[in-house]
């Protein structure tokens, strides 16, 4: 938009100055015609030798003016046009610079890790009240009303964590005490033990949902954890045979969250598996880039590729009832949000014979 302005104003300034240049040559060369006309009546009524030569140094002297005055005119408006493109390219970049603070301020916050981080920054642009000033107070206006509803979020999130914990353990105690005498009947002890399945169902639901909303912000405190060490400790299973190769991959993260990642995609692996001769194989290195690569790839059902980038929606499995089956659909979400959160990413492919390559790609530790 500078350049275009500076043409803009540049080209019409040119264009101005063409056509003074023009019009000067038109009026005098009217003038130039005129004269010789009325020389030339005098010439018919006087003619002496020495008033033609006088008449004839005038022409000349017309001639060699007019010359002058375009080409030194031209010069002067090549040098008046350069500088007024320079001064052009001046003034539109003092005229766009509250612009240049609006993207810079939407710029920092689109390219936060976390959605909640950088909405309370203000653009606060100083200057006369006109379009632009509008614009950039519209703008601070729809931040303070995410910035109040992320808070908002967070406050429930914090209330939800107390609120939804306490009645499960409540139940979950009522119901152990209710089955620990010996008298109790099978029916009864069947039907306690099917709540309680489905009571510690819910309580995983509400771990997933409280990890999710919190690993959706960005991790502030961070510690050396090298991932090879996390898969040793947790790439193991009794159904499914899982082959580790970790290899040194250093991050700077919160430990609790990048357990719950390579957690999250083993249980994943190995739930959604074959029933006979299942495999999940968890790789971890640094690449040259100066990114830490963490593989985990497991046999399973053959899933389509336009199904995978749904797989990691909350509540969402592939060919699953969502109240059916041991998992809550949010292992994979959970996986995304702490990778974003910790500047990273992942990435998964549908494999030909079945089951997923997962990849998460996180920055290595300096």
């Amino acid at each position: 938009m500078r350049r275009r302005l500076t043409l803009v104003y540049g080209g019409l300034f040119l264009l101005a100055g063409l056509i003074l240049l023009g019009s000067i040559y038109v009026l005098g060369g009217q003038s130039k015609v005129t004269a010789a006309g009325s020389m030339q009546r005098e010439d018919v009524a006087t003619p002496p030798n020495g008033d033609v030569l006088f008449k004839t140094v005038i022409r000349e002297t017309q001639a060699d003016t007019m010359h002058t005055v375009l080409t030194q005119g031209a010069i002067a408006l090549v040098v008046i046009s350069a500088a007024a493109i320079a001064l052009g390219w001046l003034i539109a970049g003092r005229m766009l610079q509250p612009l240049h603070q609006i993207t810079a301020t939407a710029r920092r916050i689109a390219e936060s890790p976390a959605a909640d981080r950088g909405l309370h920054e203000r653009i606060a642009l100083a200057g006369p009240d006109d379009e632009v000033k509008q614009l950039a107070d519209t703008f601070d206006l729809m931040l303070a009303r995410l910035d109040r509803s992320f808070d908002g979020q967070r406050r429930f999130i914090a209330s939800a964590s107390h609120e939804l914990r306490t009645p499960l353990t409540l139940n979950r105690t009522l119901l152990e005490v209710a089955l620990t005498p010996e008298t109790v009947s099978p029916e009864v002890r069947q039907l306690g033990t099917t709540l309680l399945a489905i009571n510690d169902r819910h309580g995983r639901l509400i771990d997933g949902l409280l990890l999710l909303a919190r690993s959706d912000r960005e991790v502030t405190e961070r510690s050396y954890v090298d991932l090879a060490d996390i898969v040793d400790h947790v790439a193991v299973s009794d159904t499914v045979k899982v082959v580790a190769d970790p290899h040194e991959a250093a991050v700077l993260g919160d430990p609790v969250l990048l357990e719950r990642l390579v957690q999250n995609l083993v249980e994943n692996g190995v739930r959604h598996n074959v029933a006979e001769n299942g495999w999940v194989r968890v790789t971890t290195l640094t690449r040259p880039d100066g990114w830490v690569e963490l593989r985990v790839s497991n046999s399973g059902p053959v899933i389509p590729r336009y199904e995978v980038p749904g797989l990691f929606a909350p509540f969402h499995r592939f060919r699953t009832e969502r109240l059916a089956g041991p998992g809550a659909g949010l292992g994979l979400s959970i996986v995304r949000a702490v990778a974003r959160a910790h500047g990273g990413d992942v990435h998964a492919d549908a494999r030909d014979t079945g089951g997923l390559d997962v990849t998460v790609l996180l920055p290595r530790a300096p």
